[in-house]
């Protein structure tokens, strides 16, 4: 029987094009959407070199400190300028020309010349105003004790460092990762539409399919297993599938752990399931107010997880942490997020824990509500 329940139910609810939309081919489709707009997020904040020059005269060419520090923060990959060493015109005309943002020049002290104000400009402002203070500094010393010229240059030229980093992880960040994770564990939630077509279709007084299923002479528990149980699995190979598309077609990390990968889907597909059949179990109304009642809990969710900007959710982590905790969302794309990233287990068994119970308090809240449900008439 239960074989046979459970194959006519997953047929049934294939034929629901609607639901299978939304559970299937939305993420799908935002997925894509993200791809193109966030792939190259960490791009934009990268440090581009300021385009600057220097007036190569006599001066610049007698002055070896300040040609030194000016070429030490010229050169590798992270240095401040773009220098080009040029004549007093030639400066001009490429400062006229917006090619550079500024000139330095050493006839007659140290001055720089810029035609705006903005971010460029002021670093320049800020290297020169430094080179300024440190070389007065280093020729009140020095005539106050000329032999300590030795001593002073090893000052200068050793930084001692008294910070050591620690990678806590292997793996290159990628700050677009989570918002594909919260975006998959936005469909793991989206499997609430079918938990909450399971409830109505097993509630007599809502639906007349219902009626039909409680005169069956087959166990309501048992009907009901059943068809939750085919849910389960179209709903778990929808979620199933969208992995296999971030992963393979977009190329989204996971880390190297797929196992917990797909154990944390499977999670998060339960939680959605019982989710949504919790919520149609105590919530009164017909199948359009539990789904909507549904979605916007998931929709809140998935805001505050930092789906659409994940500032929010390092605001929430730093000033609300237990909002955290208690959203679902942030729960289960953290946990994916700490596969990907963190070497330890840690941060993911904790989320994977407060999941269970969550699926836990879901699932023994909709037995106890339905179980004992009776109808005066059919």
């Amino acid at each position: 029987m239960f074989a046979h329940i459970f194959t006519t139910r997953l047929k049934c609810l294939l034929r629901d094009r609607m639901s299978v939309f939304w559970t299937l081919l939305f993420p799908i489709v935002l997925a894509l959407f993200f791809n193109v707009s966030l792939r190259n997020i960490d791009n934009m904040d990268r440090f581009t070199p300021t385009a600057a020059a220097v007036v190569d005269d006599a001066a610049y060419q007698n002055d070896a400190g300040f040609r030194a520090a000016l070429e030490a923060v010229s050169t590798g990959d992270d240095r401040l300028f773009a220098l080009s060493a040029v004549s007093k015109s030639e400066a001009d005309e490429l400062l006229k020309s917006g090619k550079i943002s500024g000139y330095f020049s050493l006839n007659g002290g140290l001055s720089l010349t810029v035609n705006a104000s903005n971010f460029d400009t002021s670093l320049m402002e800020t290297f020169a105003d430094s080179y300024l203070q440190m070389s007065a500094a280093a020729g009140d010393i020095l005539s106050s004790d000329p032999t300590a010229y030795e001593k002073l240059a090893e000052a200068l030229s050793t930084q001692a460092e008294y910070l050591r980093d620690v990678p806590v992880s292997s793996a290159e960040p990628d700050s677009s990762f989570a918002y594909f994770y919260s975006l998959l564990a936005m469909t793991c939630l989206y499997a609430g539409f079918w938990g909450v077509r399971e409830i109505t279709d097993i509630q007599a007084d809502l639906s007349a399919r219902a009626a039909r299923v409680n005169i069956a002479p087959v166990k309501k528990n048992k009907a009901f297993f059943s068809s939750m149980s085919a849910s389960f699995v179209l709903s778990f190979s929808e979620i199933l599938i969208l992995l296999a598309f971030l992963r393979f077609v977009l190329g989204i990390g996971f880390g190297t752990r797929a196992g917990l990968v797909v154990l944390t889907s499977l999670v998060g597909c339960l939680l959605g399931l019982s989710g949504g059949a919790f919520i149609a179990a105590v919530v009164k109304g017909g199948e359009d107010v539990k789904t909507g009642i549904m979605l916007c809990f998931t929709m809140v969710g998935c805001v505050l997880a930092g789906m659409m900007y994940q500032g929010i959710k390092t605001d929430i982590q730093n000033n609300i942490p237990v909002l955290g905790w208690l959203n679902p969302v942030n729960l289960l794309s953290d946990a994916y997020y700490a596969l990907y990233y963190f070497d330890s287990l840690d941060r993911y068994l904790l989320n994977i824990g407060v999941l269970c119970a969550f699926v836990a308090v879901f699932s023994t809240g909709t037995y106890l509500t339905i179980r004992r449900r009776k109808y005066a008439s059919l």
